[in-house]
């Protein structure tokens, strides 16, 4: 007998479709458990490492051993007489066609059942695996053990009014927990495409991003941020392998409008993002007036580089800026033209300027040649035009220039919160104070839980005279933030405004800022009448904090009405680029100086004259 026909006597062929056809019933199986359970990503490797090893081993065991009405024995003491392989041969296609009806089951319902409501948001591209249903706990990005509604087959109609969404950070659902910055910064990434469709209002990433690690039902999360859609999900990364999940959420009733998973190569990345955001538009029912907004498409190690240096960027500290400049310099490298890198580098440049090692000058000198090469690479960048339209403002006092960049920023990117906030810094800072209140009042629509902006409308409030409106801004702020730096001093200062000097001093006490504290003492103490307390307050910014404090040290003495002091510390402030001075007009610490000749030069000098002019008695213009 020839060897091929002896193989096929022995069931050899036979017990190798058998084992191929059940091995990948079983990898199918093990891809569906590895989310729902959480186990670990080298779990499907192993199962299909043991599957592998396992193929010869049983193409071996069938050569070697056979089926006897007595059990297993070694081929050679079978007697051929004896042997009952045509009867196994037969127990072995009934096999093979019982687990070819389980596979076909399987590929069907895969195919015309879970295919089309996976095409909802996004087909499979060419090359990747196929999508794997996920259970509800998987992608819950602020609960993982809320039971969430089932996906309804014809979910109720969105209302036009209702389209609004808040975009929570996706749970990091990878081994390494420090890849916490590409769960992160994919979610801010996602959040900021969808915050390029006008029709669509999406909460602010400082809002959003408050919620993570909270134990809070999606109802209430979108009560707080005053959305009627949550979008959440989450990430896990191996290597050049990813997975993202995403459900679209309705919060008043919780139907799962999407439910969908993704595995891709991250090569694939940027391309999920444009569908997962063309696909909330499409659950929504959103009717676009222009074409969909797509993401900025770099390499994809940059582009991890990219959100890393991001997340570390906003750790606002001394020892974060350097890491990141390193990072973002090092994507920079890989693609020069990535313009988010050069804007990202701008701002990391302008939160270091001024530590030991980067003065002022050289910091802003090379922010301003990042926002450069940003803005010749894609004059539409909105970011870009907003942190240049900061920096010329803040350390250049170039008000008008500044603010005409904003207001470029906002043309090009009106939804969003940061672009906002900016221009009501800069409409406050030309003494528009109306126009400052209403600008933060549409950042905190998108923002809500944002302490700063409270705080910084609550200045704009103070400004403009609405004391109450100011003090309930500034008691937000602390309530969101209770340890948010210049939040007690803000709240003193106006309470001092409103009469409550006793208060107010004890507001100032709280205060942890250094600068602030003092500064604020020295004013309530004045209030007081305790002059010898005032002035000791006020020495120990001349002492320890000349430099950075020069505007708050005029503020006092402006407070105080010695105006020869506050114009002569007023001058220094603008000698060493103080952002104070960006606070000149309408600063109510200032209103004793508006008579003084010397005023009118030293606006002139600023280019603020022509604004101060133009601005009401009542909200610190002339009188």
């Amino acid at each position: 007998m020839s060897f091929f026909a002896e193989l096929k006597r022995r069931n050899v062929f036979k017990v190798g479709i058998a084992y191929g056809i059940v091995a990948w019933l079983l990898i199918q199986v093990s891809d569906a458990l590895v989310p729902a359970l959480h186990l670990p990503d080298w779990f499907n490797s192993g199962v299909a490492f043991v599957l592998i090893i396992g193929f010869p081993i049983a193409l071996i065991f069938a050569w070697a051993f056979e089926m006897t009405p007595e059990g297993i024995k070694k081929e050679k003491d079978v007697d051929r007489s004896q042997s009952i392989t045509n009867v196994t041969s037969q127990k072995l296609n009934n096999m093979i066609i019982g687990v070819l009806v389980l596979a076909l089951a399987y590929f069907a319902i895969d195919k015309f059942i879970l295919a089309p409501g996976q095409a909802q948001l996004g087909s499979a591209q060419p090359g990747s695996e196929p999508f794997s249903q996920q259970t509800a706990s998987q992608t819950t990005g602020v609960n993982e053990k809320r039971a969430l509604t089932p996906v309804e087959a014809t979910p109720p109609p969105v209302e036009a009014e209702n389209q609004s969404i808040a975009v929570l950070p996706f749970v990091n659902m990878s081994s390494d927990p420090e890849q916490e910055y590409f769960s992160d910064g994919l979610s801010e990434e996602l959040l900021n495409l969808l915050a390029k469709i006008p029709e669509l209002r999406v909460a602010a990433r400082t809002s959003s991003f408050s919620f993570k690690g909270k134990n809070l039902e999606i109802p209430e999360i979108a009560a707080r941020l005053k959305v009627a859609h949550i979008l959440e999900g989450s990430v896990r990364k191996s290597g050049n392998q990813i997975r993202i999940t995403a459900q679209l959420i309705q919060a008043d009733n919780g139907y799962q409008l999407l439910s969908e998973t993704y595995d891709r190569q991250l090569d694939n990345i940027f391309q999920i993002q444009d569908e997962i955001a063309s696909a909330v538009v499409e659950a929504l029912k959103i009717t676009l007036l222009g074409e969909a907004p797509k993401i900025k498409e770099t390499d994809p190690e940059a582009y991890q580089l990219y959100m890393e240096g991001q997340y570390i960027n906003r750790q606002n500290s001394k020892s974060a800026y350097p890491r990141a400049i390193t990072l973002l310099n090092k994507v920079l490298e890989i693609d020069p033209n990535y313009v988010p890198a050069w804007t990202e580098l701008a701002t990391s440049y302008i939160g270091y300027a001024g530590f030991d090692d980067l003065s002022y000058k050289e910091g802003f000198a090379l922010a301003d040649n990042a926002i450069t090469r940003a803005l010749e690479i894609d004059p539409d960048y909105a970011p870009a035009y907003s942190a240049r339209g900061s920096s010329i403002m803040y350390y250049r006092f170039k008000f008008k220039a500044g603010y005409e960049d904003l207001q470029h920023a906002l043309r090009l990117d009106p939804g969003s919160a940061l672009v906002l906030s900016s221009n009501g810094f800069g409409a406050r800072v030309l003494g528009r104070l109306n126009e400052s209140i209403n600008l933060f009042g549409k950042a905190l629509e998108l923002d809500p839980l944002m302490a700063g902006t409270h705080s910084f409308q609550g200045w704009s409030f103070i400004y403009a005279g609405r004391q109450d409106e100011a003090e309930s801004a500034f008691r937000t702020a602390l309530t969101l933030t209770p340890g948010y730096s210049g939040g007690h001093y803000r709240l003193g200062r106006v309470l001092i405004r409103k009469g409550d000097f006793a208060e107010a001093l004890a507001e100032m006490r709280k205060e942890t800022d250094a600068v602030y504290r003092s500064t604020g003492l020295a004013m309530a103490h004045h209030a007081l009448g305790n002059r010898e307390a005032s002035q000791l307050a006020l020495n120990d910014i001349i002492e320890n904090d000349a430099n950075g404090g020069a505007f708050q040290i005029a503020e006092v003495y402006g407070f105080r009405n010695e105006p020869d002091k506050a114009f002569e510390w007023l001058e220094q402030a603008v000698a060493i680029s103080d952002g104070g001075v960006a606070a000149t007009l309408g600063n109510p610490a200032l209103l004793n100086l508006r008579t003084d000749p010397r005023w009118q030069p030293f606006l002139e000098k600023l280019g603020l004259l022509e604004f101060w002019l133009e601005m009401p008695p009542e909200h610190g213009g002339p009188i």
